[in-house]
Parts: C-alpha cells; sequence; structure tokens
C-alpha cells in the first residue's frame, strides 16, 4: 500500500488556523473578565456547554492515542473501569456536588478547612497540586512527543522548544477569562477530537471495504473486543470487579475530589444544572470511550492487513496510520483532534492549579478584589505554566511506560489521601488532630507502595493494579481514625 506523507508545512498551518480560533474565543468570553470570572466564570455557564465540554477535558491526547493502541494487550477490559466510572459519577452528583453548592465554594478543598482546620485544608490542596501537575504534564507529554515524531523534526526543532511553544499557547488564551473561557473553548475541542475518530474509522472501514455494519461485525469479532474478564480471579490484572471498583474510585478522586474537574461544574447556575451535566456527561463518556477500543481493533487490523510494524510504543500507531497510510483530509482532522485532546485537558489543568493556589494558599477569597491580586494571579498562572514545562522535560528523560498505565499509576498514590480525607470528613462524626494530617497522608503513599511491591509475597501472589487508589484511601482512613482517637479520648479525659 502506498503510503501519504502529509507535508509539515499544511499541519502546522492547520494548526496555527484553529489556534486563531481559540484566541478569538478567549477575546469575546474574557472582556470585562476579573478574578471572580477566572475562579467560577460568574456561575453562567449552560449546563450543556460544561457536560459536553468535560467529555474532552476527561478524555485528553492520553485517551485519544493510549486506548486505541492498548487494545492489543488489554483488549476493551478498560471498558469495565468505565462502567465504574458511572458509579463514581452516581456518588459525585448526589453528595460531593451539592455539599460543595451548599457551602458555596470556590476552591473544593475549602469543605477541609471548615471540616478538620488548617492543616487538613492545606495538605488536601497541595496533594491535588501534585496530582494536577503530574497528570497534565504526562498528557502535555504525549502530545508533545507526536508533534515532535511527525512535525518538529522535520524542521531540527528540538523537544523542549516543542513542549514550550505548547505551554505558551495555553497560556495566550486562558491567562485573563480562566474557566469562564475554557468552558467555551472545551466545547469546541471536545467537538474536533469526536470527529477525528469517527472519521478515522470510517476511513479506515473504507480502505478494509467495510459497510457500517461490516465495521461493527468486524470489531464484534475481534479477539480484541473481549470486554468483561470474571474467570481470572483477583490475581489477573483485567479482572471484573478489579477494574469496576477501580474505576469507581478513580471516578470520584479525579473529578469529585479534583478543582479542575470540579470547578467547571461550579460554574453552572445552580445544584440542578450541575447534576444534569453530570447526568449527560456520564452517558457520553461511555459511548465515547467505546468509540476509541472500536478505532483501535481497527488499527491493528488495518496495520497487519498492509504489513505495517507496529511501533515500539502502542500509543504511536493511531497517528503512523493517520498521517502516513489515510487521506490528507484525515491527517488534518486527526491533528485536530489531537490537539483539541490535549488543549481541553491542559488548559483547564492550569486555570485550576492557579486557582486552588490563589485560593488555598494566597487567601484571595479573604480579601476584597484589587488589581494588586489580579497581577499574582498572573504570576502564579505564568509559574505552572513554568513548572509543566519543567516536569514534561523530567518526564521525557524517563518515560518507557505507556502513559495511561503511569496515569493511573501515579494517580493511586498522589489522589489516596484525598479519597481518605474526603471520606473520613463524610462518614465519621470525630475531629481531628489536624496537626498530624500532612504526616498521615504522606506516610499512606509510602506505606501503600511498599505493601504494593510484596504484595506477591505478603498476599499469595496477588499484584496491585489500579485499585492500588483504594488501598492508599484506606490506609489513610485508618490513619485519620487513629489520630482521630487520640483527641476524642483527649477530651474525654478533659
Amino acid at each position: 500500500m502506498s503510503t501519504t506523507q502529509i507535508s509539515p508545512i499544511i499541519l502546522i498551518t492547520v494548526i496555527g488556523l484553529y489556534f486563531c480560533v481559540l484566541f478569538i474565543i478567549s477575546k469575546l468570553t474574557s472582556r470585562s473578565s476579573d478574578n471572580k470570572t477566572f475562579f467560577s466564570a460568574n456561575k453562567k455557564s449552560p449546563w450543556y456547554l460544561v457536560a459536553f465540554g468535560m467529555i474532552g477535558a476527561s478524555l485528553s491526547g492520553v485517551t485519544f492515542l493510549s486506548v486505541p493502541g492498548s487494545v492489543a494487550g488489554s483488549e476493551f477490559s478498560y471498558m469495565q473501569m468505565v462502567f465504574g466510572y458511572l458509579l463514581g459519577y452516581l456518588v459525585i452528583a448526589t453528595i460531593l456536588m451539592p455539599m460543595y453548592y451548599k457551602m458555596q465554594l470556590t476552591s473544593i478543598y475549602s469543605y477541609l478547612d471548615e471540616r478538620f482546620g488548617y492543616y487538613s485544608y492545606k495538605t488536601g490542596s497541595a496533594f491535588f497540586i501534585l496530582s494536577r501537575v503530574i497528570g497534565a504534564s504526562f498528557r502535555l507529554y504525549l502530545v508533545a512527543i507526536v508533534l515532535q515524531t511527525f512535525i518538529m523534526d522535520f524542521y531540527g526543532i528540538p523537544f523542549w522548544l516543542t513542549v514550550g511553544i505548547t505551554i505558551l499557547l495555553i497560556w495566550i488564551y486562558t491567562h485573563s477569562g480562566g474557566i469562564g473561557t475554557i468552558v467555551w473553548t472545551d466545547t469546541l475541542q471536545t467537538l474536533c477530537m469526536l470527529i477525528a475518530v469517527v472519521m478515522t474509522i470510517w476511513a479506515i472501514g473504507t480502505e478494509l471495504e467495510l459497510s457500517a455494519t461490516g465495521i461493527v461485525s468486524s470489531i464484534k469479532s475481534s479477539e480484541m473486543s473481549k470486554m468483561f474478564y470474571f474467570e481470572g480471579g483477583w490475581g489477573d490484572s483485567k479482572n471484573f470487579f478489579k477494574l469496576f471498583l477501580a474505576g469507581a474510585s478513580m471516578a470520584i478522586v479525579m473529578t469529585g475530589l479534583d478543582q479542575d474537574m470540579m470547578q467547571k461544574n461550579l460554574t453552572c447556575k445552580n445544584i440542578g444544572d450541575a447534576q444534569k451535566n453530570m447526568f449527560w456527561f456520564s452517558i457520553i463518556l461511555v459511548f465515547a470511550n467505546l468509540l476509541f477500543l472500536s478505532l483501535g481493533v481497527l488499527l491493528y487490523q488495518f496495520a497487519n492487513q498492509n504489513g505495517i510494524e507496529i511501533p515500539a510504543k502502542s500509543d504511536l500507531l493511531f497517528p503512523l496510520v493517520a498521517l502516513n497510510y489515510l487521506s490528507t483530509t484525515v491527517a488534518i482532522i486527526f491533528i485536530l483532534g489531537l490537539i483539541a485532546a490535549a488543549y481541553s485537558s491542559a488548559d483547564s489543568a492550569l486555570t485550576a492549579l492557579t486557582t486552588a493556589f490563589c485560593v488555598d494558599f494566597l487567601d484571595f477569597e479573604k480579601s476584597p478584589d484589587n488589581d494588586t491580586k489580579k497581577s499574582t494571579r498572573l504570576k502564579v498562572h505564568i509559574g505552572f505554566s513554568f513548572l509543566l514545562f519543567v516536569v514534561i522535560i523530567v518526564f521525557y528523560q524517563i518515560s518507557n511506560d505507556a502513559v495511561i498505565n503511569s496515569i493511573f499509576k501515579v494517580a493511586g498514590y498522589t489522589y489516596g489521601p484525598l479519597l481518605g480525607l474526603y471520606a473520613f470528613g463524610f462518614y465519621m462524626k470525630q475531629k481531628l488532630r489536624d496537626k498530624w494530617v500532612p504526616l498521615v497522608c504522606i506516610l499512606a503513599p509510602i506505606l501503600t507502595y511498599l505493601i504494593s511491591s510484596n504484595s506477591e509475597f505478603l498476599l499469595g501472589g496477588y499484584k496491585f493494579g489500579f485499585e492500588l487508589l483504594i488501598l492508599n484511601g484506606l490506609i489513610t482512613f485508618l490513619g485519620l481514625w487513629i489520630i482521630s482517637f487520640s483527641v476524642t479520648k483527649q477530651s474525654q479525659n478533659v
């Protein structure tokens, strides 16, 4: 089969035009903006825009590239986690979001201040910042690698400059309007992402001489489309119950306890609209993930039929086929989808990091709005942009894993303390010895790592997967219970 090498000049032109559209949206949505607009969009966002835009932020460039590439080894087992997400989103919509709205929070970690105290509050926000910096860096790293491989290397542009340009573009269209701009840009980016997947599926189906029903039949009959795994027991990394529970806990912490995702929800005018947003977002997300996995099957079938060598990193299979073996139109749509997938998660992450630091550590809500605070916010925004740049470069030097697995592994360690803190706050009545909370939250991931590293010896061959998050949250919860007992006993003596 002949290859279709698309000119890097064309790709750069398309990317440039795309960002022109984003800059126009930013300009229109950031007029007369202030800190309130940046942090909460003045609580005027239409719920249906938030719901649709959150799809792109949840999927990101990781799903766009890693999920299709992962089907050769994991088949459709990832959908078991996605079904677990539904349970997690139900908890978010019925327990967490009503509380956030009732307390009228800008930063969701303010809850920890009222429930436990100063140190718990700062600890919760600090773990979010750590988690989101690492997560956003992973996502941007993956996209930067693709841009480097298929565009920037052609011009001899070094990787560090590719990353710098990528982050600079995000800063330009988010620094003024913040979350008020992102609600609108994420909608455009989600649309581009889904169009790219659907068009690629159709293009590959056409190349394989399959009709619409033929595409469905081909995917369904493939060995890579196996979805449910019950027979392997708890020792199987694809076990349904392990992945379902991991998915539920991941959804709770990476959406419900994550300032990035919740900040979008909190821009809706009331709790009713926010819950409608969460319901429709959950349903669409299931079908979106199914599309990505289906694309993965077709990519491998297409590669096998045409003698295309599978890349050592499965993340690169989708761009390899889209940019070299399909039409110019599909290649252009792929680049738009990739850029949209990356920026829909990275732009909101940068805004959420700025919000968390300004509200939780600089106490923006406790002093009147003024020009000095706006200037400080801009400096914080620039600071986090630089931090993402540094972390991506570091990851570039050490990474050798599939990125989606890396993100979930890291999330298991960094989000676990948040899961334990909020679970204790909701389901236990005790107060905590607040100054001890940071120590508990630091020790919990360390103990989790030690148990995970020796689990095959300690637990009769059992090996932890994504459910590591649950273990971490449980250890945190137990640690908090221990220090709460000390406080209760002390107060009783008094």
